[in-house]
């Protein structure tokens, strides 16, 4: 399959993980297991990683100098394609939303120490400081690669494609995945994947921040230009997409009492570190529905953990223990 041609730069330590967590199980009375792709191993890991295989080696074929792309402050994106580029001898530059505040804590500090330039976007929207400075770039004679919010598009969504045949392979029995879902690369991958691989249980994202209609529709499409890209024939309605909007709780980035105690409750029952803006959302959205009974006793459920530990000290003094 055409998948198997694509050209990939290796990054990520593969294949992630997959592990039980016994005393989380025996609290919730329902199985759960945890692929562990916040160790991909590029700068604390992350899903991005297995993204930028593929996105880095598009870049590098076409002789690109520059990797430039944006988010939010404490992107995870951001900062592992800051360290993609470092890997491959490239300048990065960052387009942040808001204004510019003190890069000492988190993510930040992780892409100044990688080397990535920051521009911050202030007034404007994201996408238009993108493209002022992807002509910016020009003008100044760099030869930039764009990459979309979180590697989103369908090159990037084709590693997530790869990621289940990987899980898959593994053998691990599962009824279910819950993940994170915010620009819809990873889920439009793993969705496409399960239809690709014969993968026949759910694939339950959780929402970070768009309504339930806006992320159904976006991974839906995505899964299907991604289908195109790899040359296979499925389809992906947005009613068959999971897209659960009922944990975003105050909105994006805002840490809240439901992601505060899942956070711990990983960490204290089994060792394991959630970030406030993803996984800690999504594993608020998991405890909310094993706990009202949405999933039975002897259910098997893999949480597919994407990482982004670095924004943990960027909330420290909203997850401090008294």
């Amino acid at each position: 399959m055409k998948l198997d041609a694509l050209s990939r730069h290796p990054l990520a330590h593969l294949p992630t993980p997959v592990e039980e967590l016994p005393r989380l199980s025996k609290e919730l009375g329902v199985t759960i297991l945890i692929k562990r792709d916040d160790q991909t191993g590029l700068a604390l890991g992350g899903n991005k990683t297995r993204k930028l295989e593929f996105l880095l080696a598009d870049a590098l074929s076409g002789n690109s100098d520059t990797l430039l792309t944006t988010g939010a402050p404490q992107s995870n994106h951001c900062r592992q394609t800051a360290a993609a580029a470092a890997r491959a001898g490239m300048r990065c530059v960052l387009v942040l939303s808001g204004e510019a505040r003190p890069r000492d804590s988190g993510n930040l500090l992780l892409d100044g120490l990688l080397g990535a330039e920051v521009v911050w976007a202030g007034g404007e929207s994201r996408e238009s400081a993108l493209r002022q400075a992807f002509e910016t770039e020009l003008a100044s004679h760099h030869r930039p690669y764009l990459i979309p919010y979180g590697g989103s598009n369908p090159l990037g969504a084709s590693a997530y494609v790869e990621a289940m045949r990987e899980f898959l392979g593994q053998g691990v029995p599962t009824d279910r995945i819950v993940v994170a879902s915010s620009s819809g690369g990873t889920q439009a991958g793993l969705v496409l994947g399960a239809r690709a691989f014969g993968f026949r249980g759910l694939i339950h994202g959780v929402s970070v921040d768009p309504t339930q209609a806006v992320l159904a529709a976006q991974v839906a499409n995505l899964a299907n230009e991604t289908a195109r890209f790899l040359e296979l024939a499925i389809t992906v309605a947005p009613s068959e997409v999971i897209a659960d909007d009922r944990f975003i709780g105050e909105g994006y980035g805002v840490l809240g009492a439901p992601e505060r105690e899942a956070i711990r409750l990983f960490a204290g029952t089994e060792g394991i570190l959630l970030d406030p803006v993803y996984t800690g959302r999504a594993a608020a959205g998991l405890l909310h529905m094993v706990r009202g009974g949405e999933m039975k006793p002897g259910e098997r459920v893999l949480f597919w953990h994407t990482g982004g530990i670095p924004a943990l000290w960027a909330y420290g003094s909203q997850l401090a223990v008294p």
